[in-house]
C-alpha cells in the first residue's frame, strides 16, 4: 500500500474545484488517487514499486506506468513521488531483462497466472502476450519523470541492460518472419478468438517494412495483421527518446544509434504504410497492416490507440491526416463506435458488441481541442460509473449499470489525466502537447 499526503490531495482538490466551479470532478479524482494508490500499489523492501491491474493480482507493463502517471502531473508539488515512480521503473526493466516478450509479470516467481500457455513461460511471468506497447511505457514514463524532475535514479545498470534487451526485440522482430523465435499458443477454452495465434503460434504472415511486429494489441487480444499502427508510433517516439537517454545518462554510443536507427525505419515505415484510404474517401490512418497492402481499418478503445496519437505525443491534434483520422474513428464509419441512449463512444473486441470504454472516452478528451468536449465527457463518466462511483473496463451505452470489470485502475487514473489536464495540470519540462485548451 502507498498513501498520498492529505495535504497534496486537498491542493489538487482545491485547484479542480476552482477550475470546474463545483466539487464533483475534485471529490471524483481524489477518489480515484487515493484507491490506486491503497488498493494497487504496493512498494517492495528493495525499492522497487510493485502495481496490480485491479482484479487481476499480476502487474502489467503497460497498465503499472498509465495507471501511476496521473503523479507525473504532481511531482513538482511533491517530490516524495519520485522514490515510488523511480521504484515502478526499476522493477519494470527487472522483468525486461528477464523476459522482454512478457506483458504481465507476477510479483514474485510464483508460477501464478497463464502457464499452460505454449510459450517459454518464466516462473515469474503472468502472460507471455508480446505486446510492443509493454517495451515503450516504460521509457516514455522514464524520459518524462526525467525531463520534469532531473531525477536519474532509475538509470541505473539494469536499465542499460533492459534497454539493450529492448532494442533488439524491436530489430528482431521488424522481421518477424524470418528472425523471430516467438510463439504463442493458449489451448482450452481460452483458445477461443483472439487468445492465441494462428500458424502454430507464429501469428499473421507479415513482410518487412521497418515496422515491428506485434502479437497481441493493448486489449491483450491478438492481432488481425502483424504491424499494429499506434504501437508502432508510439514505439518509434520511445526509440528517439532512448537514443538521447542514451547519448546524455549512458553515454553509449552504440545503444544510441541503435535506438536512433530504429527511429528512423519506424518513421519511415509509417510514412510509407500507416495511411490508407477511409471510407469516406479521405487518408486516414490504419489500425493494422501487414506489409501486403492490407489493412484494418478500426480503432481499439485501449491506450496505444490511433485516437490517443496526440496524446502520446506522436501526431499533431490539428494534422489533416489525424483530423480525419478522429472524425472516421468517432462515427458508424468505425465498427466499434457505439451509440445509446447514455453514451457514445469507442469499444473493443475484447468486450460484448455496444460496450463503450471509459478509458477511449478519456482519450477523447484528452485528444480535444475544445475545453467544452473536455468537460462534456467528464460529466458523462461521471454519470454512466452503474452506481459505483468508480471507472469501469466498459459499459452498455444504453444501460451503464452494465459493466464489465468493477475494479480496473487503469480507467480511474485516465479520468483523473483528462481532470488535471482540464484544470490547467501540465507535465512538467514542457512535455505537455500544445493543442490543449
Amino acid at each position: 500500500m502507498a498513501r498520498l499526503r492529505p495535504e497534496l490531495l486537498a491542493t489538487v482538490a482545491e485547484r479542480i474545484t476552482a477550475a470546474m466551479g463545483g466539487e464533483q470532478v475534485a471529490q471524483a479524482v481524489t477518489r480515484f488517487l487515493t484507491n490506486t494508490a491503497e488498493t494497487t500499489v504496493s512498494e517492495q523492501p528493495d525499492g522497487t514499486t510493485y502495481v496490480i491491474t485491479g482484479d487481476i493480482p499480476a502487474m502489467w507493463l503497460r497498465d503499472s506506468a498509465a495507471q501511476l502517471r496521473p503523479l507525473l502531473y504532481l511531482v513538482e508539488e511533491a517530490p516524495e513521488l519520485v522514490k515510488l515512480l523511480t521504484g515502478l521503473l526499476l522493477r519494470q526493466w527487472r522483468y525486461i531483462t528477464i523476459d522482454p516478450y512478457a506483458n504481465a509479470f507476477n510479483l514474485e516467481p510464483n508460477g501464478r497466472g497463464h502457464h499452460s500457455d505454449r510459450t517459454k513461460m518464466d516462473p515469474i511471468v503472468w502472460e507471455r502476450k508480446f505486446e510492443i506497447d509493454s517495451l515503450t511505457y516504460g521509457i516514455d514514463f522514464a524520459y518524462l519523470l526525467w525531463k520534469a524532475t532531473g531525477s536519474t535514479d532509475w538509470c541505473e545498470s539494469t536499465f542499460r541492460t533492459a534497454a539493450r534487451r529492448i532494442v533488439d526485440t524491436f530489430t528482431v522482430e521488424q522481421d518477424h518472419e524470418t528472425r523471430s523465435h516467438y510463439r504463442f499458443r493458449r489451448g482450452g477454452w481460452f483458445a477461443h478468438g483472439r487468445n492465441t495465434l494462428g500458424r502454430f503460434g507464429k501469428g499473421r504472415l507479415t513482410k518487412p517494412t521497418g515496422l515491428v511486429w506485434s502479437g497481441f494489441r493493448p486489449s491483450d487480444d491478438a492481432c488481425d495483421l502483424g504491424f499494429n499502427i499506434p504501437g508502432n508510433f508510439y514505439a518509434a517516439r520511445a526509440m528517439r527518446q532512448l537514443g538521447e537517454i542514451a547519448r546524455e545518462l549512458l553515454d553509449d554510443d552504440a545503444l544510441a544509434a541503435d535506438a536512433d536507427r530504429l527511429h528512423r525505419e519506424m518513421t519511415a515505415g509509417l510514412a510509407a504504410h500507416a495511411t490508407v484510404t477511409g471510407p469516406r474517401g479521405t487518408k486516414v490512418y490504419a489500425y493494422e497492416v501487414d506489409g501486403f497492402g492490407r489493412s484494418v481499418l478500426l480503432d481499439d478503445a485501449n491506450v496505444p490507440s490511433l485516437l490517443s496519437l496526440p496524446y502520446l505525443g506522436c501526431v499533431d491534434a490539428l494534422d489533416p491526416v489525424y483530423v480525419a483520422t478522429r472524425e472516421f474513428l468517432l462515427s458508424p464509419d468505425n465498427p466499434y463506435y457505439f451509440d445509446g441512449t447514455a453514451a457514445a463512444g469507442i469499444g473493443s473486441p475484447h468486450t460484448p458488441s455496444n460496450y463503450v470504454w471509459p478509458i477511449a472516452l478519456s482519450v477523447q478528451g484528452l485528444t480535444a481541442t475544445t475545453k467544452q468536449e473536455q468537460e462534456d465527457i467528464l460529466a458523462l463518466l461521471l454519470a454512466t460509473t452503474g452506481g459505483t462511483g468508480m471507472m469501469h473496463e466498459s459499459f452498455d451505452v444504453n444501460n451503464p449499470n452494465r459493466f464489465t470489470r468493477e475494479w480496473f485502475s487503469w480507467a480511474n487514473s485516465m479520468f483523473c489525466e483528462l481532470a488535471l489536464v482540464h484544470c490547467g495540470f501540465r507535465l512538467a519540462g514542457g512535455q505537455s502537447p500544445d493543442y490543449l485548451p
